[in-house]
């Protein structure tokens, strides 16, 4: 039901060398980094849009139960606004096991919301791994973030949680917004 990609991404030597770089977080790591880091800006990238098209096993759900959490999907013209966060290489053997049910290490270029850009890395689980739910409808979505809950805490949470981190960063999101509305209606 998962994919550990724990080791595939532990393989990746784009980064080798390096003091520090940048990371982009999208969904739970724009309020909640959980590591150190030395110095956090916001930032969006081009070309990929947010989705709640990954099915949690371990975080927000669980194998009887899968919630659902943010990916991203290729497209042309779309800017995903999130948080980036310098860290030190070290930093990525815990965020390689946060990270590992289908997510997959991939080197993007930041665009800094006060400025200027930099090379760094994003963690985007592909269709192609194992706990890739795909498209639903906002309503069936909903009604399964509501009732889903893992080891991370209840699925809800990470939704409202996300809605008013990029409400606080003074961007829209409508995929998260069309989905934190159904979600707040049918309480």
């Amino acid at each position: 039901m998962s994919f550990d990609t724990t080791t595939l991404n532990q393989q990746m030597t784009h980064f080798d060398g390096h003091d520090s770089l940048w990371l982009f977080g999208y969904g739970s790591l724009i309020w909640k980094a959980g590591f150190d880091y030395l110095e956090r800006r916001p930032a969006h990238i081009v070309g990929w849009a947010r989705r709640f098209w990954q099915a949690s096993h371990d975080h927000r759900g669980t194998p009887e139960d899968p919630g659902r959490v943010a990916t991203l999907v290729q497209a042309p013209g779309a800017a995903c606004h999130g948080m980036a966060y310098r860290i030190t290489p070290r930093t990525l053997q815990p965020l390689d096991e946060r990270e590992k049910n289908g997510y997959l290490r991939v080197v993007t270029e930041l665009y800094f919301d006060d400025g200027g850009r930099h090379e760094g890395l994003v963690y985007i689980a592909r269709e192609d791994n194992a706990a890739f739910a795909g498209p639903e409808s906002e309503e069936a979505l909903a009604r399964r973030i509501a009732t889903a809950r893992g080891p991370s805490g209840a699925n809800r949470d990470y939704l409202l949680n996300l809605a008013a981190a990029l409400r606080e960063l003074g961007h829209d999101d409508p995929h998260v917004f069309a989905l934190e509305a159904r979600l707040l209606a049918a309480e």
